[in-house]
This record gives C-alpha cells, sequence and structure tokens, in this order.
C-alpha cells in the first residue's frame, strides 16, 4: 500500500487552493493500492487577515463515495499544532508527503513542518508550486519564500516560468527538470507538470439554460468573469475592454461571479475593524502602496461607463452546486490577468469546453492557442483585450477545439507521473 499525504487546505474551505488539493486526493485515491490523506490547516493565515475563509455556503460533499480521511489540525497562530502536525503526519507512515505552495506568508509554518518531515528518510517531501514568485511582493516575501520552499529535493511545477523563477530564488541549486516524474538522478528535481482540468465541477445536461439565462437577464453573447475578485485578474480591464463591445452591439452581456476578495467580512463588527486596522499598518510597513488591493473597487466601473444593462453581476462566494450554471450560460471566459500562474478558472473553463480570452501574461501563451482554443491580448491594453472580444464574437472558436487542447491534462496522467517512483512498471 503506497501511502500518501496532500497537505493545503482541505474541501471546506473556499477557493481553488482547496478545490485543487481535494481534486488531486480525489485521482490519488482513484488508483488501486494508494491510501490518501488530507492534512489540512484549521487556519491558514495570521489572524489579522480580515477575510472570511471557510465555505458556509455550499452543500456539495467531495469527499462522499472516496476513502480518503481528512485531519484538520494546522493552525498558522498557533506553533504548537505544528508540532502536532508533524507527529500526527508521522503517525500515519506515508511514503510520499505533497505540500500545496501558493502564498508566501505560509513559507514559516511551512518550511518548519517540512524540515522536520524531511528528516524520517522514509518520507519523500515535494512541494507543488502554484507560483515561486509573490503577485504582490512584499520586502518579506522573498525571505517566507526561499525559507519555506528550501527544504525538499523535489518539485512540482505546472509553467515553465514557474521552473524560471524557482532557479532565480535559488541560483546555487543544479535543477534537474523532467516531464515524466523520473528522480532516479539524485539531484534537484522539478517535475514540469501542467494545471490538470478540474473534475470537481460538471456541466449539467439537464440544466435549462435558456430559463437560467432569462433569469439573469443575459442577452445572446455572454462573457464570464468567475472567481475571487483580485486586482492582479484584471476584472477593471475587462469592464473597460466590454464597454466598447456593448455600444456597437446590443447581443452581449458580461457576466461577473465571484466575491470580492477582502469584503467577506461584517464591515461593522468590531473584530472585522481591528483585523483591518492591524492588516492595514502591517501592509503598510512591507507591501508598496501601489500594490495594496484593500480599495481596490473595479465594480464602480459600471455605472460609470453606462453599462450596467449590459452586465450581471454574482457578487458572493457561488456555492459549489451552483458553479455549473454560470459556466454552462457563458461562451467564453475572460482572464486579462495583469500576472498568471496557472489558473484553476482556466482548468474549470476547459472542463465545459469554454474557449478562454486572456492577455500575454505568465503561462497564458503555453496553454492558450491563438485562434484555436481562445484568443490571446497584450497585457495591459485595453484596446488589444476590446479587439479580441470582436474575434470571439466574428470568429467563435468550437469547444471541440478546447476539449482537444485541454486533452493531456488530466488528474489521472498528473498523478501518475508523481508517483512514477512508487507503481510497478
Amino acid at each position: 500500500m503506497i501511502k500518501v499525504v496532500c497537505f493545503g487546505p482541505g474541501p471546506k474551505f473556499k477557493g481553488g487552493l482547496s478545490n485543487y488539493n481535494t481534486s488531486l486526493a480525489k485521482a490519488l485515491d482513484r488508483i488501486e493500492g494508494v491510501e490518501v490523506h488530507i492534512v489540512s490547516w484549521t487556519q491558514q493565515y495570521p489572524a489579522i487577515i480580515p477575510r472570511e475563509f471557510v465555505d458556509k455556503s455550499s452543500s456539495t460533499d467531495f469527499m462522499e463515495g472516496t476513502h480518503i480521511k481528512v485531519k484538520y489540525i494546522t493552525n498558522y497562530n498557533n506553533p504548537l499544532s505544528w508540532g502536532q502536525t508533524v507527529k500526527y503526519i508521522r503517525s500515519l507512515s506515508p511514503d510520499l508527503v505533497i505540500f500545496q505552495w501558493a502564498i508566501a506568508i505560509q513559507g514559516i509554518p511551512l518550511g518548519w513542518i517540512a524540515r522536520r518531515l524531511k528528516r524520517d528518510p522514509g518520507i519523500e517531501v515535494i512541494f507543488d508550486l502554484h507560483f515561486v514568485r509573490q503577485k504582490e511582493g512584499s520586502r518579506l516575501d522573498g525571505v517566507f519564500t526561499k525559507y519555506g520552499i528550501r527544504p525538499v529535493k523535489t518539485y512540482v511545477a505546472h509553467a515553465h516560468k514557474t521552473v524560471d523563477e524557482l532557479r532565480s530564488v535559488f541560483p546555487d541549486r543544479n535543477f534537474h527538470v523532467t516531464e515524466d516524474g523520473d528522480r532516479s538522478l539524485g539531484e534537484d528535481t522539478v517535475i514540469k507538470l501542467f494545471h490538470p482540468i478540474y473534475d470537481l465541477f460538471e456541466p449539467d445536461p439537464a440544466f435549462d439554460v435558456a430559463g437560467f439565462k432569462r433569469a439573469l437577464g443575459l442577452r445572446q453573447h455572454v462573457f464570464l468573469f468567475f472567481g475571487f475578485i483580485r486586482k492582479y485578474k484584471g476584472l477593471h480591464h475587462v469592464i473597460e475592454a466590454f464597454a466598447p463591445i456593448a455600444g456597437e452591439r446590443d447581443d452581449v452581456s458580461l457576466l461577473i461571479c465571484g466575491e470580492s476578495f477582502w469584503n467577506t467580512l461584517p464591515s461593522n463588527n468590531w473584530l472585522t475593524v481591528l483585523k483591518r486596522w492591524t492588516f492595514g499598518l502591517a501592509k503598510g510597513l512591507f507591501l508598496k502602496k501601489g500594490d495594496d488591493e484593500r480599495n481596490y473597487r473595479p465594480l464602480e466601473l459600471i455605472d460609470r461607463l453606462g453599462i450596467s444593462d449590459r452586465v450581471v453581476v454574482k457578487n458572493e462566494f457561488i456555492p459549489n452546486e451552483d458553479v455549473h450554471k454560470y459556466f454552462q450560460v457563458s461562451d467564453a471566459v475572460v482572464l486579462y490577468y495583469s500576472y498568471a500562474t496557472p489558473s484553476g478558472i482556466e482548468s474549470l473553463s476547459y472542463n465545459f469546453k469554454l474557449p478562454i480570452l486572456a492577455t500575454r501574461v505568465g503561462h497564458f501563451e503555453e496553454t492558450v492557442k491563438d485562434g484555436f482554443n481562445g484568443y490571446l491580448a497584450e497585457a495591459g491594453d485595453v484596446s488589444s483585450m476590446t479587439e479580441q472580444m470582436r474575434r470571439f464574437l466574428e470568429q467563435p472558436l468550437p469547444g471541440e477545439n478546447v476539449a482537444e487542447a485541454a486533452g493531456e491534462m488530466t488528474w489521472d496522467s498528473y498523478v501518475r507521473t508523481i508517483l512514477k517512483a512508487y507503481l510497478p512498471e
């Protein structure tokens, strides 16, 4: 029996990383002879962060029908729980522990835990890198990143850009890059893979697409922005780029679904006020002013540009069981990011065969083939973004192209590559 621990946010948390860690565990669980455990945070971040991270809306149980055991144990703010985490993982006698790495601030607890697990020669520790360089880099992020991910010899990267970033952070290390999972050379290894296609969310063939479109007031052609509203995701550019299209045609809509990242707690609660003040002070000390997105309010552009009759906004967390509805009524997903690591929204879109309109940043040029499964705009150039929307309306891309481009990015292929050293030939 191969025992694998997937360390990261468990299924009760919101967001792409929880979905990713859950999908990874489920894919491993489908392989005969593999025992899977999710070891999760109870609290992922410093207590001063003014945000609700637990999903209190969804009723879907992603663990139903699996043999996966989930343990919520690690509290960022309680170092005693870090030691308890190490003790618990050791008690499982795992062959492999896969850490999800997606934010530098977690470097202290993750680095501390990884160093202690590495002392056990029977445990292989891997960091699955969703990024290396932080999107909104503070003065401390480089320190946290180096401490957090340095201890291990094996990494998984989803894009060549991430491999390059890893090399720049550790220029003294000679990384062996492989796409087949081979780590027999005994060197520092990067398994360059991809962001697999999410299978947690699937189209419902019985869903009344036309009726839901009417209920929302959507027109014939729908562009979708989905997910947490963060500045780097460029919603302000999406809205600005859509405005000229809305002025030219009366058959288009923009659908915006997702909660504002920094507005999930009741504003009149004294604890929220205290957290915001403390967090603001910390950000002021360590973050460049232009990177502080607490006052990022792109939705205000809708009225300012006079397009409120063409834009439908669901400014809230979408429960898991409702996600499919918004993808099924849409024609294309818009990812006009200013900075990109492999995107969970992109992966989710492929499962609905939706073409991607993206910017030429990060990994998008690796995964979005312009004119085949999507269209690429120049980053920061709103006129270029508008033009790609026009191109899509004039030259729609078939879902079959999207499916073909995503055909190799399966979870089964992903996990079998990671488990290459453990599975029989």
